[in-house]
């Protein structure tokens, strides 16, 4: 389960009051994440550096909470988005409406795709937040926010990889493309000198953090690169961005670019990304979308911040919880977590109708729904029961379907 370090004092005031340690354990329980660990940012570095409880250590006193949550909440990996999921708990905060900018087609931003890209990386999806105000924290939050999503859904950048640029520093339109490694020539983040592809394959090889992804495409004929239209480079993904368009305190308009090799977790990232992130922009909740015009001529327009409609029967929500809520209740209870719902029928049976934001990737099936509305109901609320029926110590015909294959192929 991930674990999310957060200031506490930055937590409280982003939730608009103070709370006791116990208090805030009851919430995160009530809520379904756990207050896992409380500690100081000089008690993390003396941890990590390996340094004895008398040696001083770099940092401050702040206290840091350390949260855990669950492995699919992708919302909840940063302080923005616990701190917002909670308002919205308590009922302090409605669910945000996210909006996409209204951009005449061809005064839009374009990211033109090359064919060669198919080779190794095939997809890119972008989108830019305006007008962002960022301070230390805030700097750190996002960065952070885009290290965990690499651990977690991206699998080690080798589904999808974030990179993000100061718009003001690059000429659009940009090009996705896909070159022999000695024809990309680039100074990379963090760096002064100019490098080739392939021999900054090689000056990586003993850095700890990045020599872990270098195998996602060193044997590969060709590298992924973004350029913009003046052939600057942006990033080469999944390893490193250009140190041209590094972000800053002082970045006011960020370009978001998101290479994947699997498209539905591209979007899932980028929609993360920029919902988290938009609450800082000029135009709250804002986003200005990109044009992505592919090779063989077809265009789609990024991020895709619509809600997903889902239809179920209010007994296929609560039945499996094995509570009594009438349809008044359950619509509360899902917007409590996020989940705009109201009241519909199908057939004569109550129906709720869900609208599912495009923060809730997790949300997919009724017992999602029922799992939500079991959290905010409470699990220590919910009676306790014995299964109708229970087979205890039986094997089920799939688990002995795959020891059969197992052992043949083990044989």
């Amino acid at each position: 389960m991930p674990t999310v370090s957060v200031g506490r004092d930055r937590l409280f005031a982003a939730l608009g009051r103070v709370y006791t340690q116990d208090e805030f354990e009851a919430l995160c329980f009530d809520f379904g994440i756990e207050l896992d660990d409380v500690t100081t940012e000089k008690a993390i570095i003396r941890k990590e550096k390996h340094l004895e409880e008398d040696v001083e250590a770099d940092g401050d006193d702040e206290v840091i909470y350390k949260i855990e949550v669950a492995a699919n909440r992708y919302d909840l990996l940063c302080l923005e988005g616990i701190a917002r999921s909670l308002r919205i708990f308590t009922g302090s905060e409605a669910t945000p409406i996210f909006k996409i900018a209204s951009i005449p087609r061809g005064s839009m931003l374009q990211m033109h795709v090359r064919s060669q890209t198919s080779q190794i990386r095939p997809y890119v999806v972008c989108a830019v937040l305006r007008g962002v105000t960022f301070d230390e924290v805030r700097y750190n939050s996002f960065i952070d926010l885009q290290d965990k999503l690499h651990q977690n859904i991206c699998r080690k950048r080798t589904l999808v990889a974030i990179g993000a640029h100061d718009l003001d520093t690059l000429q659009g339109p940009f090009s996705y493309e896909a070159l022999p490694p000695q024809e990309i020539n680039f100074i990379p983040l963090k760096q002064e000198q100019n490098f080739r592809a392939d021999a900054l394959m090689e000056f990586y090889r003993s850095d700890m953090k990045l020599k872990k992804f270098l195998h996602i495409i060193e044997n590969s004929p060709v590298y992924p690169v973004i350029y913009d239209s003046n052939r600057t480079v942006l990033s080469l993904p999944p390893i490193i961005n250009g140190a041209h368009s590094a972000i800053t305190l002082k970045t006011r308009n960020v370009f978001i670019e998101c290479t994947a090799t699997d498209l539905t977790k591209a979007n899932i990232v980028l929609n993360t990304m920029v919902a988290m992130f938009s609450e800082y922009c000029e135009n709250k909740f804002g986003v200005e979308p990109v044009e992505v015009v592919s090779y063989d001529g077809s265009t789609a327009i990024y991020p895709d911040l619509s809600c997903y409609k889902m239809e179920v029967a209010l007994s296929d929500i609560i039945g499996p919880i094995g509570i009594s809520l009438d349809e008044t209740q359950v619509i509360s209870l899902l917007n409590k977590m996020q989940l705009q719902a109201k009241l519909c029928s199908s057939n004569g049976e109550p129906c709720i109708s869900v609208s599912v934001p495009p923060t809730r990737s997790d949300v997919l099936h009724a017992r999602d729904l029922a799992e939500d509305v079991a959290i905010a109901y409470g699990y220590n609320n919910v009676p306790k029961s014995k299964p109708k029926s229970m087979t205890i110590g039986g094997r089920q015909p799939l688990n002995r379907f795959s020891d059969k294959i197992r052992a043949d192929v083990c044989a």
